[in-house]
């Protein structure tokens, strides 16, 4: 392992102290620089200084002027450019367009990125240094890689590349894909010859297209078809979305009026032994010295682990899919314990691991022997499949050996579980869990119990849902201090009218469930549920499918939060909508009480009734 320095460079009077004149590789982010691994820009520039390559960061530059962008020079290889870990917009915004007062990734929490921060950035660097390769990449970049719809300005926007002025798009988890990029750039090969590199985007203009031999390639509608015709747009996502898996995939391509972009197929996911490695860098899990206010961000998962990568749940409105892919990818447990005795070594360790998990938990070990050689399978999703091994018996061992660390008091699970995973006759996992690694509430994501909702979401009937809640309950029978299920709830999803709302706040108010965890769902980039929203049909079957829109999205959100009194006006709004005024009155099954006086609220035109 190469020798790094406690912190990554933002300066060159630190590069200096390191013997460094000139960078291999500058990387740019809109967060503030945090040595953590659960930050994208400090796990690549640890990755590429264990491959050899000097790396600086400037974090957050002020986009209004050339100074941040020139603090650190131009790079020998290339500069890679990253909005942060959330799409700036996303982060940004609320699900209503309404804007944030701060941003969790920056010190102090404020405000210091631009709106579409890829493009902003990777304007002025490209003016600055003409002449030197610019990659972009990170969330926002990996989800924008097609012509896309953009919920911000309601409309579909052109694939990033062809509006960015950079040479190379990474998608997915990049560590093979940048350190591939610096090792071309450094043996003499130019930016415009890395075009088969597995996990990244690159753009051809149309002469060349038109010359190319293009067997083989899957070529979606183009942008200026997907922009008007929502047939098209729909056909484009299901046929790109078939291709997102790494032994499978085939090269995919889009024309747009000036250019075509091509992309490769995923990066093959990291062997255990490789995610061993990039997880067992030494991160201080601190923000730079240089900082003088706290990021928040930091905070709920500085002494979190990540146990792997990759989700098969395909919840429809998760993109996940398009980033890390279906394919677990697992480290080993004396990996992680090793990263765990190292932070129960540090100063500020209070003996708590905040989480051990990844996008979905209890997915740790899950393994499917056909994914190393055939991928995916195509037909059929993995959570359903019967073959699929569900034991939860090494991530037990894994949290086991974690509790026995010297000076480690409890290992928590925050990351949520997948109930559905859990085989009804598996009694021992729920137990342990609920018993040693959940404080007083499990997170849960049932998101609705509408059948018609929850097959659009991608998300199991709600029997599932129900047999789990009755086996965590009679796990609470008798103890002193009992635990909460806290469920995440969408509101305003494709699919979802207000009867369908109506239904789970009946559904919430008879199980006494705790509902403050309710999402009004934001249409962003690269999703099923997303391209739904845009065109009201299924990618897959392009069958209609009913959107709410507008003030009815509010009226969804109210009706989860039915107790709240500042919601009355559009929860009775929605009752009359949906033909229930009987669940508006002084009965004990009503939502809210009857106020005299005052007519009732009109019913909306496009509300169902």
């Amino acid at each position: 392992m190469t020798v790094q320095p406690k912190f990554l460079p933002m300066t060159m009077e630190e590069a200096g102290r390191l013997g460094i004149d000139r960078f291999d590789v500058i990387l740019i982010t809109g967060d503030a620089y945090v040595d953590h691994p659960s930050f994208g820009t400090a796990l690549l520039g640890r990755v590429l200084w264990d491959a050899g390559y000097s790396v600086g960061i400037i974090a957050q530059p002020d986009w209004r002027s050339d100074a941040d962008f020139k603090r650190l020079g131009e790079p020998r290889l290339f500069f890679s450019v990253s909005a942060g870990n959330v799409d700036s917009l996303v982060n940004a915004f609320t699900p209503n367009l309404k804007r944030r007062s701060s941003d969790v990734y920056s010190p102090g929490g404020r405000l210091l990125r631009p709106d579409r921060a890829t493009l902003v950035y990777t304007d002025r660097v490209h003016a600055l240094f003409p002449n030197t390769p610019v990659v972009i990449g990170g969330i926002e970049a990996s989800l924008r890689r097609f012509a896309h719809y953009d919920h911000w300005s309601d409309t579909v926007r052109q694939a990033i590349l062809a509006d960015a002025p950079a040479d190379l798009l990474v998608f997915g988890m990049g560590e093979r894909q940048v350190v591939g990029i610096a090792d071309r750039l450094a043996a003499g090969e130019a930016a415009g010859a890395l075009t088969d590199i597995p996990g990244t985007a690159y753009r051809v203009d149309l002469k060349t297209w038109r010359s190319m031999d293009q067997a083989g390639y899957v070529v979606l509608p183009g942008y200026a078809e997907v922009k008007e015709d929502r047939y098209a747009y729909a056909r484009a996502f299901a046929l790109h979305y078939n291709e997102q898996d790494p032994v499978r995939g085939r090269r995919v391509a889009q024309p747009h009026p000036k250019t075509v972009v091509i992309q490769n197929p995923p990066a093959m996911p990291l062997s255990g032994a490789e995610l061993d490695r990039v997880y067992e860098l030494p991160y201080t899990r601190s923000a730079h010295p240089s900082y003088t206010e706290p990021v928040p961000a930091l905070e709920p998962v500085r002494f979190s682990v990540v146990s792997h990568r990759g989700c098969f749940g395909s919840c429809s409105f998760c993109a996940l899919t398009h980033h890390q892919g279906r394919i677990i990818q697992s480290r080993s447990i004396d990996s992680i314990v090793r990263e765990v005795e190292r932070m129960a070594a540090m100063p500020d360790f209070a003996g708590v691991v905040q989480d051990v998990g990844g996008p979905t938990a209890n997915m740790y070990a899950i393994h499917c022997g056909r994914w190393e050689t055939a991928g995916t399978c195509p037909d059929r999703r993995c959570i359903d499949c019967p073959t699929l091994d569900r034991s939860h018996e090494e991530q037990l061992r894994l949290l086991r050996r974690l509790s026995e660390i010297p000076g480690v008091k409890r290992v928590f699970i925050a990351s949520g579980i997948r109930y559905d995973l859990i085989p009804p006759e598996d009694r021992e996992y729920l137990a342990r869990i609920c018993a040693h690694h959940v404080s007083g509430h499990l997170k849960v994501a049932p998101e609705h119990i509408s059948p018609r909702v929850s097959a659009c979401m991608g998300k199991p009937p709600r029997e599932v849902f129900d047999a789990f809640r009755e086996r965590f309950e009679a796990l609470q029978a008798g103890k002193r201090k009992r635990q909460y299920l806290v469920p995440y709830f969408i509101s305003g999803h494709p699919g979802c009218t207000i009867e369908d709302m109506v239904e789970l706040a009946e559904y919430v108010r008879d199980t006494g469930l705790y509902t403050e965890q309710v999402q009004d769902f934001t249409p962003t980039p690269m999703s099923i549920s997303t391209t739904i929203y845009h065109t009201g049909l299924d990618p897959f079957t392009l069958k209609e499918v009913y959107v709410p829109k507008g003030r009815e999205k509010r009226v969804q959100r109210a009706l989860m939060h039915y107790r709240d009194p500042e919601n009355y006006a559009l929860v009775c709004e929605g009752l009359r909508a949906a033909g229930r005024e009987d669940l508006i009155g002084n009965a004990w099954n009503c939502l809210v009480r009857e106020k005299r006086g005052g007519a009732p609220p009109a019913r909306r035109k496009g509300q169902r009734s």
